[in-house]
C-alpha cells in the first residue's frame, strides 16, 4: 500500500531564472492547449495519449523551437486527462466545454526536475535553472520535515505554480507501507464508521458527530456576492480582483475541509474503526440539491480523508446511497414518508432521530451487507455508534463500560 503526500514549498529564484520559468509556463500552457485543440477537431474527441502524442509531439517541438521533450509529454498528459473528463461528463448527460488552460503552472517528473535537500533544478525553455527551497527554521512537525526530507519518503514529481509574485512547488512524495495484518487488526475487521454528506451539515457520522455547513455556506455566499459586484465593474482591475477572490476562497475552504478530515479520522481512531464509509459521489449534487461548490467540497473532503486515513491503516470506501435517507436504521422499514426535512420518523417501529444521522448509520450498514460473507470466524462486524455497535442484522451491542460514552451535542443516541 502506498501513502502519498503533497508538500508546498516556496522557491527562491533570481531574476534570470524567473524570466525563464515564466517563459516555460507560457510554453507549457500553449502546448497543452495545442493538444486539446487537436483533440477536439473532427467529429469525436480524441482522448488516447498515444494517438495525441503521435499526432502533436513533433508539431509542438517544431513550433516552440525545441521545447523540452519531457515537458511536452507532461503537457500532452494534462490535456488528455482534461479531455477524458469532458467526455465522461458528456456520457453522464452533463454539460462540459472544451478545456482552456490559463492557470500558470508546469508539471514536472524525474526527467525534468531533480530534487535535492535544499534546492531543485527545473527544466525550462533554455536549459535548467536552480531554485532554492524556502524552509522554516525548524522543520520538525512540518510537512517539510515529515515528508519532503524524511528518509522513508521519495519524491515522485511536482507541479510548479506562480501566484501573487511567488513561485510555489507542490512536491509529490510517497512511501510504501505493509498492510496491517496484526491480530488486533484482524479482530477489528468490519468495524465501520458511516458518513453522510449534505448541504446543511457537511458531514455526519454514525457515532452522531456533526460538522455544520453554516461556515462553508456563509463564506460561499459572501464570495459569490463579491464576485458578482466585481463583475458589474467590467474593468481589467475587477477581473484581476475576481481571480484573487477565487483563490482566497479556495484556500479558505481547503483549510476548513482539512480540519474536518482530521477530526473525522480522529473520531474513527478513537473508537477503533478500521473502515470509513462514504456515499458514492456520483450524482451527489442532484441527490443533495447542492451547488457545484458543495460538490467540489464533498469530493475534496473524501480525497483528504482517503489519503490521511491511509497513514493510520484505515480504509476508505464508498457505497450506493440509494434510499439510505428513507430507510430506518433500527428496523429496516423503507418509505419516502419516513423523512421530513431534518427529522426521521419510522412509520413502522416509531424510531425517531436526525435524518442525516440515520442516513450515516445506513451507509455503514450497506457496506457491511456488501462485504459480509458469514465466514468471519467470530470477528465482530458492525457500524460504530456512540453508545455501542449496530450489527448488520439489526442487532445492538452496547459499548463496554470503559469505552467512551458521552453523546455529541447535536444528537442523542436512541438505539439502546
Amino acid at each position: 500500500m502506498e501513502i502519498r503526500r503533497t508538500v508546498r514549498v516556496r522557491l527562491a529564484v533570481d531574476s534570470e531564472a524567473a524570466t525563464l520559468l515564466e517563459d516555460t509556463v507560457d510554453t507549457f500552457l500553449w502546448s497543452a492547449q495545442y493538444v486539446v485543440d487537436y483533440a477536439f477537431e473532427g467529429e469525436y474527441v480524441t482522448t488516447s495519449k498515444t494517438t495525441l502524442d503521435d499526432e502533436t509531439y513533433d508539431d509542438i517541438r517544431e513550433q516552440t523551437g525545441g521545447f523540452n521533450g519531457g515537458l511536452v509529454q507532461a503537457a500532452r498528459n494534462k490535456a488528455a486527462e482534461a479531455c477524458k473528463s469532458v467526455v465522461a461528463r458528456w456520457k453522464q448527460g452533463k454539460a462540459a466545454s472544451k478545456p482552456e488552460f490559463t492557470s500558470p503552472h508546469v508539471v514536472y517528473d524525474h526527467r525534468t526536475a531533480t530534487f535535492h535537500d535544499e534546492y531543485v533544478t527545473l527544466a525550462t525553455t533554455e536549459g535548467r535553472v536552480r531554485a532554492d527551497y524556502v524552509l522554516p527554521d525548524d522543520i520538525s512537525g512540518t510537512p517539510h520535515g515529515e515528508y519532503l526530507l524524511a528518509d522513508d519518503y521519495e519524491t515522485t514529481g511536482a507541479e510548479l505554480h506562480y501566484r501573487d509574485g511567488n513561485w510555489m512547488l507542490h512536491i509529490h512524495c510517497k512511501r510504501d507501507v505493509e498492510p496491517d495484518t496484526s491480530d488486533q487488526a484482524a479482530t477489528e475487521n468490519g468495524t465501520v464508521l458511516g458518513v453522510d454528506l449534505g448541504v446543511d451539515n457537511i458531514a455526519v457520522t454514525s457515532t452522531g458527530r456533526f460538522w455544520s455547513g453554516d461556515e462553508y455556506n456563509h463564506w460561499q455566499r459572501e464570495y459569490e456576492q463579491r464576485r458578482s459586484d466585481l463583475q458589474q465593474c467590467g474593468t481589467r482591475w475587477a477581473h484581476e480582483a475576481i481571480t484573487a477572490v477565487s483563490r482566497t476562497e479556495t484556500d479558505r475552504f481547503k483549510t476548513l475541509l482539512h480540519r474536518i478530515a482530521n477530526e473525522l479520522i480522529a473520531e474513527a481512531r478513537e473508537i477503533g474503526c478500521t473502515v470509513i464509509v462514504f456515499e458514492d459521489m456520483t450524482g451527489i449534487r442532484e441527490r443533495t440539491n447542492a451547488s457545484w461548490g458543495h460538490k467540489w467540497a464533498f469530493s475534496r473532503l473524501y480525497e483528504y480523508v482517503e489519503y490521511k486515513a491511509a497513514t493510520h491503516g484505515i480504509a476508505v470506501e464508498q457505497v450506493d446511497p440509494a434510499k439510505t435517507s428513507r430507510r430506518c436504521s433500527h428496523c429496516g422499514f423503507t418509505d419516502p414518508n419516513n423523512r421530513d426535512g431534518e427529522t426521521f420518523g419510522c412509520g413502522e417501529c416509531g424510531y425517531e432521530n436526525h435524518a442525516d444521522y440515520n442516513a450515516a448509520k445506513n451507509i455503514g450498514l450497506r457496506y457491511l451487507r456488501r462485504t459480509q460473507t458469514g465466514g468471519d470466524g467470530g470477528v465482530p462486524l458492525g457500524v460504530r455508534l456512540n453508545s455501542g455497535m449496530l450489527t448488520v442484522n439489526g442487532g445492538y451491542s452496547p459499548a463496554l463500560p470503559e469505552a467512551r460514552t458521552e453523546v455529541h451535542a447535536e444528537t442523542r443516541e436512541r438505539d439502546g
